[in-house]
C-alpha cells in the first residue's frame, strides 16, 4: 500500500471558495484505494458551516515553536467517502468570517503556521506518506520545510513532495525580512535560485524550487506558463524543470453533474431524450427570469466570476451589438469586478425580455442554466483548466471557449465538413473574432439542427470524469516512489 497525502486550503464538502476545493475533494476518493492510502489535510476555519464541524472528532493537541512563539496546533478527524480528513486548529490562524482574507501578510504567516503544522502532526496521526501533494502557494513551503528541516528526522527521510499549480497567477509574495522572520527559514534560502523573486519572498516560487515533481491542470496551460505572457515572472523556473512538469486535466464528480439525476433540475435528462426534455428545462428557466417564453431560441449561458481573466472585456465590447440581435437570449450569474457587475445589469435593464443578469451565486441556479441553455460562453484570456465547460458538456449545452489552457485541451472545435467537435473556439484574443464564433453557433443551431443534436451527442459522451485524471495521477506517483 503506498500512502499518499493531499494539502491544500479548501477542499469540499467542507470548505469551498473554487475550483480547487473540487480537486481536493473529489481526486482522493477516484484513486484506487487498493493500492494506495490517500489522506487529505486541511485548516480547520471557523467559518465552516456547522453540519461539517459536528462531523469533526478530537485527536490530539501540541505546541509548535513558529515566529518566535510557542503556537497552539489541535488536530481533528473525520471521513467521508472512505477518505480520512485532518484538519489543524488554531482559531487565532483560522477564526475569520471568511476562508481568505485582504492582509497580505497575515495570509503568509497562516499558511506558512499550516504548512509546518501539517508536516508535525504526521508522527502523531501514525501516517507516514510516500508524497506529499501540495496544492498552491499557500503549500509552497511544504517542499522547503521538508528539505530544510524535516530531513533529519528518520520518519520524514525519503519523503517525496508535488506541487500543483492551480493558478499561476496567486504565488504567495512578500518582503524577504518579514517571510524570513515568519518562517525561521536561514538567510540561504532567499536567494535568486531559491525563494527570492524581484527582491520579494515567494512561496509558490519555493514548492517548485524544492517539489520532487510539478503539475498543473491541463497539458496546454503546462505549456503556457512556460512562455512570459503566461509564465507571471516564473516562466525561466518552470522551463528549467520542464522535465519534471506535467499537465494533467481536472475532472468533474459525474455524480454531482448528471442531468439525469440532478435534484436541482425540473425536468431530468439523458443522452437518449435530451430532445424532448432539455428544452423544458429552458422554457422553465425562461418563465422563473422573466424571459420571452420561446423554445426555439439560443439561449447562451454564463456562469462565472465576473473578471478580466474570464475575458468580460471582449463580452463588453459586443454585448450591445449581440443584444441587438433576435436570435439569442443570455442569462448570466456570477460576481466579481463592479464594472462587469453593473454592464449586466445595464443590458437587463435595455433589453430586458432577452438578457438575465442574476449578479449573486447560486449553486442551484448555475445547474438550471447548464440544463437550459444551448450554448454556454467561457472566452478566457488564460483557464488553466475550467470546470464550467465540462459541466457544460456534461449537460449537453455546447461551450463556445478561446482556445487556452484547459478550454483547448477539453472542447474540440466543430468541424462542419466531418461532422465533428464537442463546441466552438476562436483562436486570438479579440471581440469580433469572438462575435463571429457566436454567429457561425448561432448559423448551426438555427439552420442546421440535426448537425447541433449531433454535437450535443458527442459533447456528452465525452468523459471527463475523475476517474480518468486519477489514472494519470497514480502513474506520476509510482514514477515518483519508484
Amino acid at each position: 500500500m503506498k500512502n499518499i497525502l493531499f494539502v491544500a486550503s479548501e477542499g469540499v464538502p467542507f470548505i469551498k471558495t473554487g475550483g480547487l476545493a473540487d480537486v481536493v475533494g473529489s481526486l482522493p476518493k477516484c484513486i484506487d484505494s487498493k493500492y494506495y492510502d490517500v489522506r487529505v489535510i486541511l485548516p480547520k476555519y471557523v467559518c465552516m458551516k456547522q453540519q461539517w464541524k459536528d462531523k469533526l472528532e478530537y485527536v490530539t493537541h501540541f505546541y509548535m515553536d513558529f515566529n518566535w512563539k510557542n503556537e497552539y496546533v489541535g488536530v481533528l478527524k473525520a471521513e467521508i467517502d472512505g477518505v480520512k480528513y485532518y484538519f489543524i486548529d488554531n482559531e487565532m490562524m483560522f477564526g475569520g468570517p471568511t476562508v481568505y482574507t485582504s492582509d497580505a501578510l497575515f495570509e503568509i504567516r497562516r499558511y506558512a503556521f499550516f504548512s509546518k503544522a501539517a508536516l508535525s502532526v504526521l508522527p502523531l496521526i501514525d501516517f507516514r506518506p510516500d508524497v506529499i501533494h501540495c496544492h498552491d502557494w499557500q503549500t509552497g513551503l511544504i517542499p522547503v520545510y521538508l528539505k530544510e528541516r524535516f530531513q533529519g528526522n528518520e520518519f520524514f527521510r525519503g519523503i517525496k513532495s508535488v506541487m500543483t499549480i492551480h493558478n499561476l497567477k496567486f504565488q504567495g509574495k512578500w518582503s524577504v525580512n518579514d517571510v524570513k522572520d515568519i518562517t525561521g527559514l536561514p538567510d540561504y534560502f532567499f536567494t535568486s535560485d531559491k525563494l527570492e523573486a524581484f527582491k520579494d519572498a515567494n512561496l509558490l516560487k519555493g514548492g517548485l524550487v524544492y517539489a520532487d515533481a510539478i503539475t498543473t491542470v491541463s497539458k496546454t496551460y503546462a505549456d503556457e506558463i512556460k512562455t512570459e505572457f503566461y509564465g507571471e515572472n516564473l516562466d525561466g523556473l518552470l522551463r528549467a524543470r520542464s522535465h519534471d512538469l506535467r499537465g494533467i486535466v481536472n475532472g468533474i464528480d459525474y455524480t454531482d453533474f448528471n442531468p439525469e439525476t440532478d435534484k436541482n433540475i425540473k425536468y431530468p435528462y439523458n443522452a437518449i431524450n435530451f430532445r424532448k426534455e432539455k428544452i423544458k428545462n429552458k422554457k422553465a428557466l425562461q418563465q422563473e427570469l422573466g424571459l420571452e417564453v420561446d423554445e426555439k431560441k439560443m439561449m447562451i449561458g454564463i456562469v462565472s466570476r465576473l473578471t478580466d481573466q474570464k475575458g468580460f472585456d471582449l463580452i463588453a465590447y459586443i454585448m450591445d451589438e449581440l443584444c441587438r440581435d433576435d436570435a439569442v437570449q443570455i442569462v448570466v450569474l456570477g460576481t466579481g469586478e463592479e464594472q462587469y457587475e453593473n454592464m449586466f445589469r445595464h443590458f437587463d435593464w435595455k433589453y430586458n425580455d432577452k438578457v438575465s443578469a442574476n449578479i449573486y451565486y447560486s449553486e442551484e441556479l448555475s445547474h438550471k442554466i447548464y440544463a437550459a441553455s444551448d450554448a454556454f460562453l467561457m472566452p478566457s484570456l488564460f483557464e488553466p483548466c475550467g470546470l464550467s465547460q465540462l459541466m457544460s458538456l456534461r449537460y449537453g449545452t455546447i461551450p463556445i471557449v478561446r482556445e487556452t489552457g484547459g478550454l483547448k485541451d477539453t472542447v474540440e472545435p466543430y468541424n462542419e465538413y466531418e461532422s465533428k467537435g464537442t463546441g466552438f473556439s476562436f483562436t486570438n484574443y479579440n471581440a469580433h473574432e469572438m462575435l463571429a464564433t457566436i454567429r457561425y453557433a448561432e448559423k448551426i443551431y438555427y439552420d442546421k439542427r440535426r448537425e447541433w443534436n449531433k454535437m450535443i451527442d458527442r459533447a456528452m459522451a465525452a468523459d471527463f470524469s475523475w476517474e480518468v485524471s486519477a489514472k494519470a495521477y497514480q502513474e506520476m506517483y509510482d514514477w515518483l516512489i519508484g
